[in-house]
């Protein structure tokens, strides 16, 4: 791990000694790179040089033991170090974790509705009503792509970008399926029914990050459907794109503009290629040991809404909540971080095996 830390703290100060350099800062794409890399590094390199130091002081206080004046107070910095130094490590372990490249994108988000009929579009009307409650608290801006509305309110399915520091870091972890056991609004008995939908959260691509060929695409316009006016019934702005390979197909009708639409429907598309050749790489490189946290199977249900109980268990953690309405009203954020915790440990521990 040591000799890791110093070729990080080598490349640190290269870069901090080039981004200084008028012929590399006359290169502003260059730049640029150099100094995302430099920021991706110093967190380490700072936490290194503060584990240096108090390794250094330890060395130092050792040495002032055979001082009889100054013995007691070289005992007392030794203990001080000897405590620091292995909270220091394990800090720098964590630290040391390969950060997920697409941690800082945007995101694009779609719920499905599932099992459930018209009880699973109003809970897929939930959950987007939480993520816009969440989002609103985290300050990032979320913009619907595309639709599907039911006539009682529910939503059959919604695409929704988020943009925002940090979006993809804590959206990946809603990515799976998620089932709500409740008396559904539609039941006149007052049964408990168990529905679910399915949260897909992809990373947003830029075209150098996914290649498609535009051969490739076929391009197909029709009426937007649902709230518009005189604007749905009468133009054919809303754009359906289908990559022929793949037989992906994306959907935008929200703007006024074909070519607005279109633009956010490829944006959708290259996303989901992206997410597909992730997996897959993710799968040749972790063929033995796959991280279901962050990463989990979209078939495999990630968390139940217990109405009745008021509770909400998050089941990749064995976590639970009983703060039903708060946490619908977008306060999630102590159960991403329970979540990145785990994942965090999880990755520690791969790490070390």
């Amino acid at each position: 791990m040591f000799d890791n830390l110093e070729e990080i703290e080598k490349k640190y100060d290269e870069l901090t000694s080039k981004i200084s350099d008028p012929e590399v800062i006359s290169n502003q794409n260059e730049w640029r790179k150099m100094m995302k890399e430099r920021s991706n590094i110093e967190p380490i390199v700072e936490k290194y040089r503060e584990y240096k130091l108090v390794q250094n002081n330890l060395e130092e206080a050792k040495e002032m033991l055979n001082d009889k004046e100054l013995k007691d107070l070289a005992e007392e910095d030794i203990l001080k170090c000897k405590e620091k130094l292995p909270i220091l490590e394990e800090e720098l372990k964590k630290l040391l974790i390969p950060k997920d490249p697409d941690d800082d994108k945007n995101v694009i988000c779609e719920i499905r509705a599932g099992a459930g009929g018209e009880e699973a579009a109003l809970f897929a009307g939930t959950l987007f009503r939480m993520y816009s409650m969440y989002c609103d608290l985290k300050h990032w801006k979320l913009e619907v792509l595309n639709e599907n509305a039911t006539e009682l309110g529910g939503i059959k399915e919604i695409s929704f970008m988020v943009k925002g520091d940090g979006a993809y870091s804590r959206l990946k972890f809603e990515s799976g399926v998620h089932r709500v056991q409740r008396v559904p609004e539609t039941e006149a008995s007052g049964r408990i029914h168990t529905s679910t939908a399915s949260v897909a959260v992809l990373p947003e691509v830029e075209d150098v990050d996914v290649e498609i060929n535009p051969a490739d695409i076929r391009m197909e316009v029709f009426r937007a459907s649902g709230a518009g006016g005189q604007h749905v019934n009468k133009t054919s702005s809303a754009v359906r794109l289908i990559h022929i390979p793949t037989g992906m197909v994306a959907e935008c009708q929200t703007e006024r503009s074909q070519m607005q639409n279109r633009e956010y429907a490829m944006k959708l598309l290259r996303s989901r290629i992206y997410e597909i050749e992730k997996a897959k790489r993710d799968n040749a490189i972790e063929s033995e040991r796959r991280n279901q946290i962050g990463n989990a199977d979209r078939s495999e249900k990630i968390r139940t809404y217990n109405y009745p109980q008021g509770r909400i268990t998050d089941h990749r953690i064995g976590l639970s909540v009983y703060q039903m309405e708060s946490f619908l009203n977008g306060n999630i954020d102590g159960m991403i971080d329970n979540l990145i915790a785990a994942n965090t440990a999880e990755k520690l521990q791969a790490s070390e095996e």
